[in-house]
Formats: structure tokens, C-alpha cells, sequence
């Protein structure tokens, strides 16, 4: 036994095994190698005697302990969610570490004075980026839960630093919505914070606070968009906590003082840009830009509603003449003379899923070709955006 001391008393230990689990025994120095099982090949640990005063100095006090520590050492790869790509610091931890002790390690590196403002989101073995789904407060007893993804383990971990506490972030429901202003060609998207029993009415209440409206008593709305179609007209009264925007587009705009006092003909139709593919021998319709709501008075023909939708969008005189119009139900577009009277083309309330039916103008797209689903709104007539959160 190199490094003994004939003097000092020491403690003996049989390794057992160390696979799957570790195990490892105090030796009775009283007894003989027989009585204690000890054979030819069996493996013995010594250290020095500790008392328990001594003990309680060190993290592993003892033999078993620190095999453990071995057995369960994992080196962890932390990454900012921003920056996914790149290794921000790399903390030695044990898989079997707490909830608590993994985000109370992650704030001491950052100089972070609450652990609890630390949010934690796992790796994706296959995709090779963060899950959609960030881990809740707690909502894993240890490490060796928060890097398993499916038959693989991964060592890497991706953080944020809220700005405030992760439990109470997780009573609210968090919604970006996009704000479309009367007149000014900006989007500006701001972020909505509210408790999750909150209602469509709430969000609107509280973006009111926020936006500049063209009139102190403006009323807004909030839409579903999805490449470039509204699916939705939330009702007021709705709650946000099952809404999600992570695929589809809320956007918040404000009620036009035309649609509010509707005849008994006149109609709130959607209208959509598009072109015309064809592929495999078939003719495609692709919807680009942002789509819109517009009223149709009983009686109006095309020619009028196109000098309105010309306003709106502020095309020139001669981009817009190239422009075709069509009515199109279940994909299929008929295209209209100005002398068409819209209204009665229109006469389905029901027009969204499957018996969709919405005007749509015909021209090219000229907007640069993306691929990332954040941008699947963008069109050549798109607002410059800001984010506010």
C-alpha cells in the first residue's frame, strides 16, 4: 500500500462492481480475508480514517462516495437558447444532481443572484438543435432526465436568463402579436404577458396600452394567420391559454368604422394574394403577402371594390392594371369583369376550413424567395417590422 503510514489508521473497502450500479463495501479488519469473501482478482480501496467532525469537509468523504461521483461525473455543454449553435461554458455535474442544483450551478456561473430566473431547454439528438419544449420549474428530479432524448443521452444543455422568475412565468401565457397600424407602414411585434385564464379581450386591452391608435376609441382585433390566409377572427371572450403562436401568425389590427354597421346583403370577405403554378401537369394556387379583410356593399361591382383595394395598398396605377381578379372557392379561381357584382358571389358566412371562399388578386411575386417559417407572411408589399417585448 504505497502512501501508508504504518501509524495511521486507515479503512478498507471491496469494490464489487461497478456496472450497472456502483457497489462497495466497508471491509471488518477483524476478520480474515476468508470471513470478509476476499479473493485472488477482488479489488481493494483504502483511505485515510476520517472522524466525523473531518467528514463532513468533503463533498465525498469516503470511497463509495466518490465511485459514485466517478460513476455519474458528466461533463455538461451549456448554450445560449440565442446562440444554439455555440458552447457558452462547460460545468462538470453529476447525473445524478437535482433540479435545483443544476440551475443553482448554471446562476453561480453566470453571476446570477436567482437560480430561479434560469430556464433550461434540452437537445434533440436527431435534429441536432433545442427541443421545442423548454423543461418546466422542476419538472425533472435530476440531470441524467434532462439530457435522455428518446435511447440517447446527449451533454448538452441550452439556458436563458428570464426577467422574472421562472414559476411565475409559467402561471402566465406568453403571445407575440404582430401590430398592423391604420396607416403607417410599420408591423411592430410585441410581446403580451398575461395570467393564462386571461381572455382574447384581456390581450387586446393590454396591446392597447402599448400601440398608437389612430383614435382614443379604436377598437381592435386579433387574427390567426397562416401562410398567408386568416384562419381565425378571435372572439373577445375566448382564452389565450390554449392559443399558440409558435406556428401561426397573431396579428392585431383595428376594426374599420365601414364593417361595423353591415346591411343585411353586405358581406366581411377575405381577400388573398396569389399566383398560379403548375406542376405535374396541374395547375397550383399559391397564396402569398398578407392577407386582408375587406366589407362588400350590396350591389358594388368589382370596378369599385379594385379602386378601394388599390388605396389600401398604395399599388401604382401601372402595376395595378396588370392585376387579375378572381373569386375562389375550393381552390379554384373564377376570374371576374369589372361589372361583376361581388355581393353576389358572396353569400356563405361559413367561409373558413374546407369551404373557404375569398377574392383574390393575381400578380406576381416579387418578394425575396425564404425558406424559415418566421418569414412565411412576407410579401413585396410588406411592412418593415420591429420587435418589442
Amino acid at each position: 500500500m504505497a502512501g501508508y503510514a504504518p501509524d495511521q489508521e486507515i479503512e478498507l473497502y471491496e469494490e464489487i462492481k461497478y456496472e450497472p450500479i456502483v457497489m462497495c463495501e466497508l471491509i471488518d479488519k477483524k476478520f480474515a480475508f476468508r470471513s470478509s469473501q476476499l479473493e485472488d482478482g477482488d479489488i481493494v480501496c483504502y483511505q485515510k480514517f476520517l472522524s466525523p467532525e473531518n467528514r463532513q469537509k468533503f463533498r465525498y468523504p469516503d470511497v463509495p462516495s466518490f465511485l459514485e461521483y466517478v460513476y455519474n461525473r458528466q461533463a455538461v455543454h451549456f448554450r445560449s437558447l440565442e446562440k444554439s449553435k455555440e458552447d457558452d461554458f462547460c460545468l462538470e455535474l453529476s447525473k445524478t444532481n437535482t433540479y435545483d442544483e443544476v440551475v443553482e450551478r448554471v446562476a453561480q456561473q453566470l453571476g446570477l443572484d436567482d437560480p430561479s430566473k434560469i430556464r433550461l431547454t434540452p437537445h434533440n439528438c436527431y435534429s441536432q438543435q433545442p427541443k421545442p419544449q423548454p423543461i418546466k420549474y422542476r419538472g425533472v428530479d435530476t440531470l441524467a432526465d434532462m439530457l435522455v432524448h428518446y435511447n440517447q443521452t446527449s451533454d448538452i444543455l441550452y439556458y436563458e436568463v428570464l426577467d422574472i422568475p421562472l414559476p411565475e412565468l409559467q402561471g402566465l401565457k406568453t403571445l407575440k402579436v404582430a401590430f398592423h397600424h391604420v396607416t403607417k407602414d410599420e408591423v411592430v411585434t410585441y410581446t403580451i404577458r398575461l395570467p393564462k385564464q386571461s381572455t382574447v379581450g384581456d390581450v387586446i386591452n393590454d396591446l392597447k396600452k402599448k400601440v398608437e391608435l389612430s383614435n382614443p376609441d379604436a377598437e381592435l382585433r386579433l387574427l390567426e394567420v397562416f401562410y398567408h390566409k386568416i384562419y381565425k377572427i378571435f372572439h373577445t371572450s375566448e382564452k389565450i391559454e390554449n392559443i399558440n403562436d409558435q406556428y401561426w401568425t397573431l396579428r392585431a389590427e383595428e376594426i374599420p368604422e365601414e364593417e361595423k354597421n353591415l346591411g343585411p346583403v353586405d358581406r366581411l370577405i377575405h381577400v388573398y394574394h396569389f399566383t398560379k403554378e403548375t406542376a405535374q401537369n396541374q395547375m397550383q394556387i399559391q397564396n402569398f403577402g398578407e392577407p386582408f379583410l375587406m366589407v362588400i356593399y350590396e350591389g358594388e361591382s368589382l370596378a369599385q371594390v379594385k379602386v378601394r383595394i388599390q388605396k389600401k395598398l398604395q399599388v401604382p396605377d401601372e402595376d395595378f392594371a396588370k392585376w387579375k381578379f378572381a373569386f375562389l372557392s375550393l381552390g379554384r379561381p373564377e376570374y371576374l369583369e369589372d361589372s361583376d357584382i361581388l355581393s353576389n358571389r358572396f353569400q356563405r358566412r361559413d367561409v373558413y376550413g374546407a369551404w373557404e371562399q375569398y377574392l383574390g388578386l393575381e400578380h406576381p411575386d416579387n418578394a425575396p424567395k425564404r425558406i424559415h417559417a418566421a418569414y412565411q407572411n412576407r410579401h413585396t408589399y410588406e411592412k418593415p417590422v420591429k420587435i418589442y417585448n
